[in-house]
C-alpha cells in the first residue's frame, strides 16, 4: 500500500537515504529542506528511482517558527492524509546560536521544531500516522528553562540535552495522545552514521549511512513498529531499550511539555 511520509531534512545524510529507500518501496516522499537548489537537486536524483509524481519538495528554515507553520500549512493544503512523518533534521555546529526568536537555534531545530510540526500535523495523521523522532545514543539532562534562552554550553553538550528533549516529549506526547492519534517513537539510527553533521563535528567518515535509512523505514512503515507508540529503539544494539531514565519519568517530561508549550504560546 502506497503510504505519503515527510522527511524533514532530506536533501542529504540519512534523512536522503530513507527517502530513496522509501521510494524504491513505492511510497510517496515529501522532502524537506533550507535550500532550493539542495532541493531541486535531491529530486532530481530521487527522480531515478521513481517517478517525480512520487517526490514532492518543501523549503522551511526549522530555526524560524514562521517557516515551520507556514510548512505545516503547505502539508495540509496539498493533502488529506499523511502516513508518517520523520523528524529527521537536525543540528550540530552552527554559525550563529541565537535566532530571530531569541531562542538557541540548536535547541530549536532539534527539539522545538519537531513538536510543533508535530502537533501540528496530528489531524492529518490520525489514529493510524506514525510520527519517528531521531534521537540519539548521546541524551544528558535538561532543565526545561534550558529550552527558553540561548546556550552558553557546548555544542556537545546542548546536543545530547536537546535529543534528551526530544526523546522526552515523544513519549509524552504518545501517553497524553492515549492511542487517539499516531505512534510516536524515538530512534537512536546508530552512533558515528556517516552524516555530515557526523563528519563536521568529529572528523570521522562513519559507518554506512543506509544502516541508518533502513531503521527509519521499518520505524514508518514495518509491523515491527505497529505498537510502539511512546517507546524508544535504540540500532546501537537493534532492539527496544530504555533511554535516558528522564524520559520515563513522567513529572519530568509533563514539565517540559509545559515549558514547550508556553514557548509555542509565545512565538506561533
Amino acid at each position: 500500500m502506497n503510504k505519503t511520509i515527510l522527511i524533514t531534512g532530506s536533501t542529504d545524510g540519512i534523512g536522503f537515504a530513507t527517502a530513496k529507500s522509501l521510494l524504491k518501496l513505492g511510497h510517496t516522499v515529501l522532502i524537506h529542506g533550507r535550500s532550493t537548489d539542495k532541493l531541486e537537486s535531491a529530486k532530481k536524483e530521487l527522480s531515478t528511482v521513481a517517478g517525480p509524481e512520487k517526490i514532492q519538495t518543501y523549503k522551511a528554515d526549522l530555526s524560524h517558527f514562521s517557516d515551520v507553520t507556514d510548512l505545516a500549512s503547505s502539508i495540509k493544503k496539498d493533502h488529506r492524509k499523511l502516513d508518517a512523518l520523520i523528524n529527521n533534521a537536525g543540528v550540530f555546529i552552527v554559525p550563529e546560536t541565537v535566532s530571530d526568536d531569541g531562542l538557541d537555534i540548536r535547541f530549536m531545530v532539534n527539539t522545538i521544531a519537531p513538536y510543533l510540526l508535530t502537533k501540528s500535523l496530528l489531524p492529518l495523521l490520525g489514529d493510524n500516522g506514525r510520527v519517528v523522532n531521531l534521537s540519539s545514543a548521546a541524551q544528558s539532562p535538561i532543565n526545561p528553562k534550558e529550552l527558553t534562552q540561548p546556550s552558553e554550553l557546548s555544542d556537545n553538550a546542548v546536543y545530547a540535552k536537546s535529543k534528551l528533549a526530544l526523546t522526552m516529549w515523544s513519549r509524552q506526547m504518545a501517553l497524553s495522545l492515549n492511542s487517539q492519534g499516531p505512534i510516536i517513537v524515538a530512534v537512536n539510527p546508530q552512533s558515528f552514521l556517516g552524516s555530515k553533521m557526523v563528519q563536521t563535528a568529529y572528523g570521522v567518515a562513519g559507518s554506512n549511512l543506509q544502516i541508518g535509512a533502513d531503521i527509519l523505514v521499518k520505524a514508518a512503515v514495518s509491523d515491527e513498529f505497529a505498537k510502539a507508540s511512546g517507546l524508544y529503539f535504540d540500532n546501537d544494539i537493534g532492539q527496544f531499550a530504555q533511554p535516558h531514565k528522564d524520559a520515563t519519568n513522567v513529572d519530568k517530561t509533563t514539565r517540559l511539555c509545559h515549558v514547550l508549550e508556553e514557548i509555542l504560546s509565545q512565538h506561533t
